[in-house]
């Protein structure tokens, strides 16, 4: 990954995990080692499905730049619905606590948005690619 994408990458990540070690601190008060877990589990997800979309759509950028719009209004539905399914799967589960589970799921993915939305107005990434050093060939006359 460029150094640009990492950096949005830890712009995001750290802010997310940040959230979720609160949420978990949170959870293991009002719901015990349960809501701890789900907390931990719920943070765990968001930062991988959010960091594989974040990886996704970078390639997409750069290897098929016209697709990058509708490929990331794609990506971002698809991970909403996929997060759906997991606290859909998981509302009865006695493995974690599934309310700390699934309110910690939402505020770490808004999390990420916004931390990801401001790493991306702070980053100052070129939209012209400059050349690679190659000068143009001049044609014409020059006099």
């Amino acid at each position: 990954m460029p150094s640009n994408d990492v950096r949005i990458l830890a712009q995001a990540a750290v802010p997310t995990a940040a959230v979720g070690a609160v949420a978990a601190v949170v959870s293991g008060v009002v719901a015990g080692g349960k809501g701890a877990i789900g907390a931990g589990v719920a943070t765990l997800i968001v930062i991988l499905f959010m960091g594989i979309g974040l990886y996704v759509l970078q390639r997409t950028a750069k290897s098929l730049p016209h697709l990058f719009q509708a490929m990331g209004l794609m990506l971002y539905t698809a991970q909403i619905l996929l997060l759906f399914v997991f606290v859909a799967v998981f509302k009865n589960t006695t493995l974690f606590h599934p309310k700390a589970f699934a309110l910690t799921l939402v505020v770490g993915t808004l999390t990420w948005i916004a931390a990801q939305t401001r790493a991306h107005m702070k980053s100052k990434i070129l939209y012209v690619e400059p050349d690679s050093g190659t000068k143009p060939e001049k044609t014409g006359h020059s006099s």
